[in-house]
């Protein structure tokens, strides 16, 4: 490849990501957030409208003016291709199809329990699934062109598959590389906790370049970490296993076999377990029913003492979990997300006097603290646009002022 090609698909790549971040720009607004010339930006608007990747789009107009050649941005041809997007977790399974302008075209969601995995293995069980989707929708499946899939638990190193997972027989699969050679296209895994990060700043612009963390409260209690807008942690999969940060040795009995896990204490079976003085040492449910965890919830706002203080234990077993945290990352916002924001007001007093016990708070105040009641927003957001970051920049990047869709 010669410099001038290398040179002009990292143009197309930063056209491609500037109208990922900011939606329809002008050619002038495109030149200002790339850095690149009005003639660059000419150039290679006019070959990706021709190659069906970019449409001229009609501006909208400030109030009053009408006079002049009419103003055109530039955004994305929705039909130019499209991502299957699976969401697995204890309770469910959600596929979306997305087109390439990041709209959704199509949901389906099916009840996950304790046998779905087991008596059809994870890669058959999310073929046949896919398969559906693509079935309900004949005109877009010739141009899907990746899929992206969200999962609990600890993936192996290759990201093709998880090594641990609080689904039941999730684990072990090669998922990645058995869809990738049913459909013929790239496959990607990812861990909840990322996505959440990444979906809750994309769903709040002020959020968009902060330290914040992340936290899922509900079936489990994941985490995702973004530093100065960018996501961290271990081989950048934004953070691993807050859930299972030990939380008082030798306690109440986790999901992953472990004992004293935050999770045992703050994840819905750790509140089902509390509120009905369960000892903790018990198995812990495999499954909560979404609507039972409502119900404790409800409960809870009704004044039942032993639902309140199982939700003070939660909230005592995640501040103290953020307490270790800011010894080693000073998040300026913690964003409580998914059904156990509904029981922040039982929380949060406890996480709030864990939280004053570390010194980090103490010298720089503390993390301002909100909730995002529905934790799918973010996961799905977030998941959409790697998905399409990746045909943007894996794909159509790369694609020759000759070459065609």
């Amino acid at each position: 490849m010669s410099d001038s090609d290398t040179v002009r698909r990292q143009n197309r790549g930063l056209v491609l990501e500037a109208l990922r971040l900011s939606g329809p720009l002008s050619r002038t607004q495109l030149a200002a957030e790339t850095g690149l010339s009005h003639a660059t930006i000419t150039a290679i608007t006019q070959d990706m409208v021709a190659q069906n990747l970019l449409r001229d789009l009609p501006a909208e107009r400030p109030e009053g003016k009408s006079r002049g050649r009419p103003a055109v941005d530039i955004g994305f041809n929705r039909a130019a291709a499209y991502v299957a997007l699976v969401e697995v977790d204890v309770n469910r399974t959600r596929l979306s199809l997305v087109d390439y302008g990041g709209t959704l075209v199509d949901r389906v969601e099916f009840a996950n329990d304790a046998a779905t995995f087991r008596d059809t293995p994870a890669p058959d069980h999310l073929a046949a699934r896919i398969e559906q989707l693509r079935a309900r929708n004949p005109q877009e499946a010739p141009r899907l062109r990746r899929i992206a899939i969200s999962l609990q638990g600890i993936l192996d190193r290759d990201g093709a598959s998880l090594k641990w997972s609080p689904v039941a027989h999730l684990a072990g699969h090669d998922i990645a590389g058995a869809l990738s050679a049913r459909f013929a296209m790239p496959v990607s895994l990812y861990k909840r906790g990322r996505l959440l990060a990444e979906g809750t700043r994309w769903l709040d612009p002020d959020l968009r370049d902060a330290g914040v963390a992340t936290v899922f409260v509900g079936s489990t209690v994941a985490m995702g970490i973004t530093f100065s807008g960018e996501v961290t942690g271990r081989d950048h999969e934004g953070a691993t296993e807050f859930g299972h940060m030990n939380h008082i040795p030798d306690g109440a009995l986790c999901r992953c076999g472990m004992r004293g896990c935050v999770e045992a204490y703050a994840a819905d079976y750790g509140i089902l377990r509390a509120a009905y003085s369960v000892p903790d040492h018990h198995a812990p449910a495999a499954t909560v029913p979404p609507a039972q965890y409502e119900g404790l919830i409800d409960r809870a706002h009704q004044g039942d003492r032993a639902v309140t203080h199982a939700f003070n234990l939660a909230g005592r077993a995640i501040g103290f979990g953020l307490n270790r945290l800011m010894a080693v990352f000073d998040p300026a916002h913690i964003v409580i997300v998914g059904p156990g924001a509904r029981a922040f007001p039982f929380m949060r007093a406890e996480i709030e006097a864990a939280l004053s016990a570390s010194l980090v708070c103490r010298v720089n105040g503390m993390p301002q603290m909100q909730t995002h009641l529905d934790e799918s927003e973010p996961i799905f957001r977030g998941l959409t646009m790697k998905a399409l970051h990746e045909v943007d920049q894996g794909e159509f990047a790369l694609l020759a002022a000759s070459e065609s869709l």
